[in-house]
């Protein structure tokens, strides 16, 4: 039995270029990246030196402050760099793959018997626990912590986010060993969400507690579903999971390998043919952007989605958490008079001379330009519009901004993560970095408290 969510508040961003529901393998990857940008608050240590021959999901480098926490390869090959900033931090791994692939073989896990703790310490061994994130924080989870519950979203409502019951599809003896196994995890319950499509792979699973979700963006993201329903207050944790991360550990559990293959939807109007492409975690980009074609010379490659992804050249590498690629044109062009005539073209939450509320279903070929410069707060009210949680959003970015730890824990920063606030950032009259400005106070929180 099914437990319906239904939000209000929001906004669907309809862009053109969504990814057509067919899939091609992409070019294999010449090398495959560990980006440590992925892995927020983890201090790494190198466990192999430059020149080291590895096997696909043999242990590249460790969590200093959580050792059992190991960070493997995405394939075989040889660790031919060890990118390194300022201080010699650790800012990138990078592994020359084999033509011929090789895996560390652990041994297969009877679920059915297994304890709490071999099922953790088996996915710490294997490199499949950075799958798994906790809040408050939104870091990756620290095993010697016990959620009240875990999240997993199964429901995409994000701007060409890729379709969660098409990726998961004849993948579920994989979902069900990975629920089966984190279920031993927690005391409470894990909480799955699908849309309303009744087609999820994951609506059929054992163990779970099934939740419907409708209504606009951010209806699918996992902090409007955990805020309403189980809601975090100081001193507890929930762990959360993204679905084809499931397919990974759920993989592992059955046949003892480290597969990071990943489905990834290359989408956007600068893209030709808008699909999806069977790759691995790491690989360059350019494997499959190409293959699909770009409309355009000036584009830009978004390694995530258009509201919470980053920046990235065509050479970059896909990211660790990531299944969504966007592509659309470069707003590096000014409009005249752009603020003083009617908009047709353009998503607004204002009726000042934009008309977009007229036609909810249209889709928009929008580009990266912010229509606007960097300026002061204005109080709106235009947040509360499209943020659903039951958080006031200005007061606790300015709680934020201003370093107030009291008034950021009663504002209820314990229970977001950044991309809870892409959807107000969106829309921000001021053009302020919501993002940026949670993930510094969720960032000075855990140092100040813990």
């Amino acid at each position: 039995m099914s437990k319906d969510i239904r939000i209000k508040k929001g906004l669907n961003i309809n862009m053109v270029g969504a990814a057509d529901l067919s899939t091609s393998k992409a070019v294999l990857s010449n090398v495959y990246t560990l980006n440590l940008e992925d892995f927020h608050g983890i201090t790494p240590k190198m466990l192999l030196k430059q020149g080291a021959e590895v096997k696909a999901g043999e242990p590249l480098f460790y969590n200093k402050n959580v050792e059992d926490m190991l960070f493997v390869s995405p394939v075989s090959g040889e660790l031919v760099e060890i990118q390194r900033g300022a201080r010699r931090k650790i800012l990138a791994v990078k592994v020359l793959a084999d033509k011929a692939q090789e895996s560390v073989a652990h041994t297969k896990i009877d679920l059915a018997k297994t304890s709490k703790e071999e099922i953790k310490g088996a996915l710490l061994k294997s490199g499949c626990w950075p799958f798994i994130k906790q809040r408050p924080y939104d870091v990756v989870a620290n095993p010697d912590t016990t959620p009240k519950s875990i999240f997993i979203s199964g429901y995409a409502s994000g701007p060409l986010a890729a379709d969660v019951d098409y990726v998961l599809q004849g993948k579920e003896a994989e979902l069900q060993a990975a629920i089966t196994a984190l279920g031993k995890l927690t005391p409470g319950k894990v909480h799955v969400s699908v849309g309303n499509s009744g087609k999820s792979p994951l609506s059929t699973l054992q163990g779970i507690e099934l939740h419907k979700v409708s209504g606009p963006h951010p209806a699918g993201l996992v902090g409007t579903q955990i805020n309403r329903i189980d809601p975090i207050n100081k001193g507890e944790l929930v762990w959360t999971i993204s679905p084809q991360d499931l397919i990974i550990i759920g993989e592992f559990l059955l046949t003892g390998k480290f597969n990071a293959e990943r489905l990834v939807a290359l989408a956007g109007s600068s893209v030709k043919s808008p699909k999806y492409f069977t790759t691995k975690i790491g690989a360059e980009i350019s494997t499959f952007l190409y293959a699909s074609g770009v409309n355009e010379e000036n584009f830009r490659v978004i390694n995530g989605d258009v509201l919470t992804g980053k920046k990235s050249s065509p050479d970059g590498y896909l990211g660790f958490y990531n299944t969504t690629v966007s592509v659309i044109p470069e707003g590096d062009d000014y409009e005249l008079f752009g603020w003083n005539k009617p908009i047709f073209n353009k998503i607004s939450t204002t009726r000042a001379l934009t008309f977009s509320w007229l036609q909810p279903n249209k889709k928009y070929d929008l580009n990266t330009n912010t229509n606007g410069e960097h300026r002061a707060f204005v109080v709106t009210g235009q947040y509360e519009q499209v943020f659903p949680l039951d958080i006031y959003p200005m007061q606790l970015l300015k709680a934020c901004m201003v370093k107030d730890l009291d008034e950021m824990e009663q504002l209820g920063l314990y229970e977001v993560a950044p991309e809870d606030f892409s959807l107000t950032e969106f829309i921000c009259i001021s053009k302020q970095p919501h993002q940026k400005i949670i993930r510094e106070g969720l960032d000075l929180l855990q140092k100040e408290i813990g």
